[in-house]
């Protein structure tokens, strides 16, 4: 169960010569980043078929998508990469000279589609990616622990406890491979260090979490094989983690959406996003609200909320600047 789903795509396209190893298969790859201008960024990897000897002419949907400045491959660096229990692991370095937002990142990629689970920078925190929504969170808790479910190499984690001086988590990751990754190749290890009184790492299966009187509120992360899990599209699992929280206590999910691509190519990510909302729905009806960050409907990324939205001035005012223009983004579900 690898527990981050990361919601990117990049654009770097190596020519059918050069030999990527990326994949188990050797095939061709496109590495796709988009990004506009003050927008979240979605990532993502695509394999493309075909040969080492012809030339591929690409269809006007692929023009239009190249339009889209992308990293030239010489900016990025293959770190690790292996097969753990549960994942195919990769780790990559993107050159701090590349002209994009993820310049000076690590990645932390999982499943064999190449999602992108965590993002590490060296000299920031806000990574412009869905890991900024899911910190928007604390204010709006009760006093308590949040729990991290999917805790992947700690991206949220990192930003709120930078942000809230006050937070503490208890971050829940089924693969020890995903834990021993972040803390050498994505700052994991320097986090647990500044941090030890209010950073909380298990190794087990984060649907089995709990704390003694409650979590203030629950951030949700739970993908494997390049999907949420099943579970998530059952109402019982959302009655659980409701009985998790103290009163008053929310919970932020990572509902993926078509910009995840699963292992199973039968699957849609869509579909299953609208399966797990409403599974949520049944639980928290009329309090599931859904934030779309998705620059175009071929990358469409949502968060989602239960337990309703609090005063949203209010909620402005207590984030950090970088983090209010998030606010007003929420939707009602099936409103």
């Amino acid at each position: 169960m690898s527990m981050a789903a990361q919601n990117f795509k990049t654009s770097i396209q190596i020519q059918p010569s050069f030999q990527c190893h990326l994949f188990p298969s050797s095939l061709p790859t496109i590495f796709k980043i988009r990004h506009k201008p003050q927008s979240p960024i979605t990532l993502k990897f695509h394999p493309i078929k075909a040969s080492n000897h012809k030339y591929i002419t690409p269809t006007k949907q692929e023009e239009e998508e190249d339009d889209d400045d992308g990293i030239p491959i010489e900016h990025i660096k293959t770190l690790v990469k292996f097969k753990s229990r549960h994942n195919y692991i990769r780790v990559l370095e993107v050159s701090r000279r590349a002209d994009h937002p993820l310049a000076g990142s690590r990645l932390l990629l999982l499943d064999a589609p190449g999602n992108i689970h965590s993002i590490s920078f060296l000299f920031k925190s806000i990574t412009n990616a869905y890991y900024d929504v899911l910190a928007t969170l604390p204010p709006i808790l009760p006093p308590g622990p949040l729990g991290i479910l999917g805790f992947g190499a700690g991206s949220a984690a990192k930003l709120i406890l930078e942000l809230y001086p006050q937070g503490v988590i208890h971050g829940y990751e089924l693969d020890p491979s995903v834990i021993s990754v972040g803390r050498e190749y994505l700052g994991l290890s320097k986090v647990e260090k500044q941090y030890p009184d209010r950073l909380f790492i298990y190794i087990s299966n984060a649907l089995n979490a709990s704390v003694k009187d409650g979590y203030s509120g629950l951030i949700v992360d739970l993908f494997s094989k390049g999907r949420l899990i099943p579970e998530l599209q059952n109402p019982q699992t959302w009655e659980k983690l409701k009985g998790k929280l103290k009163k008053g206590g929310k919970i932020m999910v990572n509902v993926g959406g078509s910009c995840v691509e699963p292992e199973d190519s039968r699957k849609d990510g869509n579909m299953i996003m609208e399966e797990t909302l409403m599974a949520m729905n049944k639980v928290f009806e009329g309090e599931v609200f859904v934030l779309n960050l998705g620059n175009r409907k071929q990358e469409d990324s949502s968060v989602a909320i239960v337990g309703g939205l609090p005063d949203l001035e209010k909620w402005r005012i207590s984030l950090p600047k970088p983090l209010r223009v998030y606010v007003d983004m929420w939707k009602k579900y099936g409103g």
